[in-house]
């Protein structure tokens, strides 16, 4: 403890540790998943239970950054041309959700409760706001953000981000006293969020890659994943200054760099923080329940919940249909965003502030939210467990068609003299390539001969993994430097056992470290070209051509042998039997 009876700072950090170590394998073991686990143990030492942490403002403030940072990720996935491609869902699904959902709560809030049309249109508009963090992870988890339900899933989210600032401008409208000065202020709030956004985007095609470039030029790991961090907190608080979610900011600053050589890299860095971040964002959700509250007026809390998830999963499934998805998509995606979400308590706190909602009213609906949150993992597991009753014929979930995917099957790290070669051959049989090199003049230079190249390190497992190790068939690693080769081979033997390993060898002392190593095929840089000056001489002293074929073929061989025996006994093994003794560096 600190003076005073404080909680320190690194307590306050191991208390959160503690409780997601300990809750989220226990719930992903009961196969609930991580999401409800974070809410569980954030429940559980939250002020309303054990008590163990008291600020939890500050505590949610701070893990909203989790959610901005898993915002700008997917955004570097999504490629500008593609996001155009989404913009009938976006605009179109995405706008006729909200302001159904919304129109259906007030209509309930009016009619059956009997509270104001401005209360109940404030409060519909919040919850029709699902959350971009649950549904985000859900379908992350299952890796169903690129199939086609979660590209149309994550269209619908986005718009629900855009809308936080139109209802936030709104908002003084419905208030008393509300008139037309706070609707010129609106439009004026309107009109700057608007060139906040052109701003950013500006600064994204023309600054980024340039800093990017600066940056990486100066080999410091430290200072990339800073510049990095320091772009996406930069985009969030544009965002904020001018009223518009933090998470919409670094989604476009994550758009901008969809197409960047850099790319790889940058998510490579940045995913660490997300996922802890965004699990405290999800214990201070759940910090966030009053559990009095709940057990109080448990009928209104989770009553109210359950008729939220209805009422709204009953929208989206129908649009989702009207807009041509499967019934099996449709309720996939009506069962993974039904809840309210985390812009619910920012909506519910501007009606505090403007007197629309009563400070019990404001509990009510915060508790009735997070129990929505809570309630959205069963539902889904629920859904996945009955929809192949429902619907016998099983539906893969594909890349929509003519879609650009960025998993090539073959892969080469090391964009030097061999790997170009390499490259070169492919892209002339029409098969692409994922190329990743760590210098940031020779990733330009590819460029202005129109290579594709992206800036990495390929010693990083995270790096690979971003770069679609995983899904590749075939991996060239043709690094320049020696021990980077060694130690990308052993990661990519350890973490990806299944991708077969073409190896560049420098020399023969490298090629008898590789020996061992797990790749297929290995080669020495200057071998083969030797050979061929050797066969081409041959050939010009009028030596019979079958000879030469045989004399090279038990060349090669006794080399291999050779090879082998140093590597069992020394590089001066063969020296007695008229074998290469020097440290040669062929």
């Amino acid at each position: 403890m600190a003076a005073g009876g404080d909680v320190t700072f690194l307590e306050d950090a191991a208390l959160y540790l503690s409780a997601a170590v300990i809750a989220v394998p226990l719930f992903k073991r009961l196969k609930l998943g991580s999401v409800l686990g974070y809410l569980a143990a954030g429940a559980v030492i939250g002020p309303h239970v054990l008590g163990a942490v008291g600020d939890t403002e500050n505590v949610f403030a701070f893990a909203e950054f989790g959610v901005v940072l898993l915002l700008f990720l997917i955004g570097l996935e999504l490629k500008p041309s593609r996001l155009w491609a989404l913009r009938g869902d976006i605009f179109g699904l995405g706008s006729i959700q909200v302001f159904l959902t919304a129109a259906a709560v007030a209509a309930f809030g009016v009619y059956a409760l009997g509270a104001s049309w401005q209360v109940c249109v404030l409060v519909g508009m919040g919850l029709a706001l699902s959350s971009t963090a649950f549904g985000l992870q859900l379908m992350q988890e299952r890796g169903e953000l690129n199939t086609t339900y979660g590209t149309r899933a994550f269209s619908i989210l986005l718009l629900q981000d855009l809308m936080i600032a139109p209802i936030l401008a709104l908002a003084p409208l419905m208030a008393l006293g509300g008139g037309q000065e706070a609707g010129s202020d609106g439009w004026i709030a309107a009109l700057e969020s608007i060139g906040a956004v052109a701003v950013l985007i500006l600064a994204g095609k023309f600054a980024l890659n340039p800093i990017f470039r600066i940056i990486a030029q100066t080999k410091s790991h430290e200072i990339f994943m800073a510049t990095a961090l320091l772009l996406v907190v930069g985009s969030a608080l544009l965002m904020q200054w001018f009223g518009l979610s933090m998470a919409l900011g670094a989604f476009l600053a994550g758009v901008m760099l969809a197409e960047s050589e850099y790319r790889h890299q940058i998510e490579a860095d940045i995913e660490p923080f997300r996922g802890l971040l965004l699990g405290l964002f999800f214990i201070a959700v759940g910090m966030s329940v009053d559990l009095g509250v709940v057990i109080t007026e448990w009928a209104w809390v989770v009553g109210g919940a359950i008729l939220l998830l209805i009422v709204k999963g009953v929208i989206i499934y129908g649009l989702c249909r009207i807009f041509r998805s499967s019934a099996p998509e449709s309720g996939l995606i009506a069962t993974t965003l039904p809840q309210g979400g985390e812009f619910g308590f920012v909506v519910v706190a501007e009606g505090v502030a403007l007197g629309l909602v009563s400070a019990t009213d404001a509990g009510l609906l915060t508790a009735l939210i997070t129990v929505s949150m809570a309630l959205t993992p069963p539902i889904r597991m629920a859904f996945e467990r009955l929809a192949p009753h429902l619907w016998p014929t099983k539906t893969d979930h594909l890349p929509r068609p003519g879609e650009e995917s960025e998993r090539n099957g073959v892969i080469i790290l090391g964009f030097g003299r061999v790997g170009q070669i390499v490259s070169q051959i492919f892209r002339m049989k029409g098969i692409s390539v994922t190329a990743i090199d760590a210098d940031p003049k020779r990733i330009e230079a590819a460029k202005r001969f129109g290579a594709k190249v992206y800036f990495g390190d390929a010693t990083r497992p995270d790096v690979l993994a971003a770069a679609g190790m995983a899904e590749a068939k075939l991996v060239y690693v043709t690094i320049d430097n020696a021990a980077a080769c060694t130690k990308s081979i052993d990661v990519i033997t350890h973490r990806f056992p299944n991708v077969r390993i073409m190896a560049r060898a420098h020399d023969r002392l490298h090629a008898l470290d590789l020996l061992d190593s797990g790749a297929d095929f290995l080669i020495r840089d200057t071998f083969e070209s030797s050979v061929k000056l050797a066969e081409e001489g041959l050939r010009r002293l009028d030596i019979d051509v079958e000879e030469i074929d045989r004399l090279l073929e038990e060349f090669r061989r006794v080399d291999g042998e050779r090879l082998i025996r140093q590597k069992a006994e020394g590089i001066y093994a063969t020296a007695e039997d008229g074998g290469t003794f020097r440290l040669d560096k062929s």
